[in-house]
């Protein structure tokens, strides 16, 4: 089974993201920037960053994800608040291979867990 990342400092997306990961039986590592996913020994299949965190810059992350052999192949996934239009054309513009609002985000949650990314898909719900 892969292992998903989510780089998130908001306590309330991090518990939604643990809770559906749960149910789902899927494992998720809940962790606070690009250090610990570049240690850690399991190379995941998919990160997911939010790009408005305060605790670290998103931006940071995609480029050490792209720039290490073992992690570059996972997906990056960004969401964002709808209205911060500029964060997600420069989320794409730095790497992140999908972007999406909040509410598309929390709606898609156990299919994006699943590995059900669809490019079409998040390009329509990215604006």
């Amino acid at each position: 089974m892969a292992m998903i990342f989510a780089v998130v400092d908001d306590m309330f997306f991090a518990a939604k993201i643990r809770g559906t990961a749960e149910q789902l039986g899927i494992p998720v590592k809940i962790v606070k920037g690009s250090e610990k996913i570049a240690g850690d020994e399991c190379a995941p299949q998919l990160i997911i960053v939010d790009l408005q965190a305060g605790r670290f810059d998103p931006f940071t992350v995609a480029a050490k994800v792209k720039a290490d052999a073992r992690l570059r192949e996972a997906k990056l996934l960004g969401f964002f608040s709808h209205v911060e239009g500029e964060l997600a054309r420069r989320a794409r513009a730095s790497g992140f291979d999908f972007v999406m609002p909040r509410s598309v985000f929390a709606k898609r949650l156990p299919d994006i867990l699943r590995g059900e990314l669809d490019a079409e898909k998040t390009k329509d719900a990215s604006g």
